[in-house]
């Protein structure tokens, strides 16, 4: 069975410090707000639409340890294993040895990381030539090799999804800025100008971050500012516990599925049982399917972020920040070989969808406990569209990512989601989401809703429903 640590646990202690109430909240905000001006950073200055348009990147300000203290809200399957991806790199180089100017880096997805087109970038944060935080991005590149521009959905194994950069240390102006590392990627890249101008807006993400980190402890010192830092994730991690507390205890079971791995007709199950007990949550994932041949395997890292989504849509309120300390009451389990914790070389591009079921199965369990506060089955599907055309100046490529509508809750129904413009040639169909509760008792209002707008056919609804 493999499982994560809640906490990344090297070198370093807690400040001791005392807070002042009204500093600790003008700084939390703020360390917040950093995070928040990093991703937008990130999406304003990159060169491709996969980022500056899907806003498939995600950035975060961590704590001295590795620890997520503040994040941007963009992409949750990105940021709740940052920690774990930015450990691996702290077991190639320890904290300790990093300069300024160096930075980790990781896409490995059999090191700590997620599908390798997800390249996560940290930058130490020096003050008084102390590290006191690292900020930290992570942008979905359009093109990082493979078998087929854009995607290979027929990869045999990770090596044909792109090029792996393993958890590393580098140094900015010596291996970056024109030097061994960007040439190096740039030649196995067939975009490298949107690929290398995607990477330098991570950078440039995180050069805000240092920024805005060095203004922030000119003023109110260092001390004080690693106080706040420490004091966030603890008020996420006390209201968690709470809300844990109000959740009878007991181990809940549920489990979805993909339709199958395109080569049989056999479903790919995901199974989870979760258990509350007292202030803590665990959940496993034993008796989900194994890996695959196709692409649909989930690694470990985008498991784990799936998990800690549902559990924090779920059973905390939006207010409740997204950081380690929130994380700390969370054990997730699985068995290596499974879909969901795959062995090596498995090829892992479209880990989504299983992740997706990694969600929906803890929401099922949950819905037996709490079904108030939860949302029924989506589209739970991501479709991507690859254009690519190869010329006499070099490979162009276009990839565009279409969602889907997600499922109605006990308050409300589902967001449809539509992903088409006037003057589209070629149209791609999404599905919508699933209702709450039996059908026989939707508000009539709502059915004569659905029928004027075309969700349903009169024929359906008086199937479903019962009426038209």
């Amino acid at each position: 069975m493999q499982d994560r640590t809640t906490e990344v646990r090297n070198a370093g202690t807690t400040p001791d410090a005392v807070l002042d109430p009204v500093d600790y909240a003008v700084i939390s905000q703020a360390l917040v707000a950093i995070a928040r001006e990093m991703g937008t950073k990130l999406i304003r200055s990159s060169y491709s639409n996969i980022v500056r348009e899907a806003q498939d990147a995600s950035a975060a300000l961590f704590d001295a340890q590795g620890n997520v203290v503040a994040q941007a809200e963009l992409i949750p399957m990105h940021l709740g294993s940052m920690s774990e991806i930015f450990l691996a790199c702290v077991a190639q180089c320890p904290i300790d040895r990093l300069q300024p100017g160096d930075f980790y880096i990781n896409n490995d997805p059999y090191g700590g990381g997620q599908h390798l087109q997800d390249v996560f970038i940290f930058t130490p944060i020096f003050v008084a030539r102390q590290i006191i935080a690292f900020a930290g991005t992570v942008a979905h590149h359009l093109d990082l090799g493979g078998g087929n521009p854009g995607m290979t959905p027929d990869a045999v194994d990770v090596h044909a999804e792109g090029i792996i950069i393993p958890p590393s240390r580098y140094t900015y102006d010596r291996d970056w800025n024109g030097g061994p590392l960007e040439r190096l990627v740039a030649a196995n890249v067939r975009v490298p100008s949107q690929t290398i101008g995607d990477f330098y807006a991570q950078f440039a993400a995180n050069a805000i971050g240092t920024a805005r980190m060095e203004e922030l402890t000119a003023r109110y010192g260092v001390p004080t500012v690693l106080a706040a830092m420490s004091e966030l994730m603890n008020y996420s991690e006390r209201r968690f516990q709470a809300a844990l507390r109000a959740v009878p205890d007991g181990t809940y079971h549920g489990e979805d599925a993909v339709d199958d791995d395109g080569i049989s007709d056999q479903p790919l199950v995901v199974k989870a049982a979760v258990t509350i007990k007292g202030d803590t949550i665990a959940v496993d994932y034993a008796g989900s399917c194994g890996q695959v041949k196709r692409n649909l395997n989930c690694p470990w890292a985008s498991t784990v972020s799936a998990t800690l989504a549902a559990i924090k849509s779920a059973l905390t309120s939006p207010d409740i920040p997204f950081n380690e300390g929130f994380k700390r009451p969370i054990a997730v389990t699985a068995p290596k070989g499974t879909l969901v914790n795959p062995r090596y070389p498995a090829p892992v591009r479209a880990r989504l969808l299983p992740a997706y079921r990694c969600f929906n199965a803890v929401l099922k369990a949950l819905a037996q406990v709490v079904p108030n506060q939860v949302i029924a089955g989506g589209n739970d599907s991501t479709h991507a569209l690859a254009i690519s055309h190869l010329g006499s100046k070099g490979y162009r490529v276009y990839l565009e990512i279409y969602g889907g509508g997600f499922g109605g809750g006990p308050r409300r129904d589902g967001c449809d989601a539509v992903d088409l413009k006037a003057g589209d040639i070629l149209t791609l169909y999404s599905s919508g989401g699933g209702g709450y509760g039996p059908a026989s008792e939707r508000d009539p209002g709502l059915v004569a809703h659905d029928l004027a707008e075309g969700f349903v056919s009169s024929a359906a609804a008086a199937q479903s429903y019962g009426r038209t």
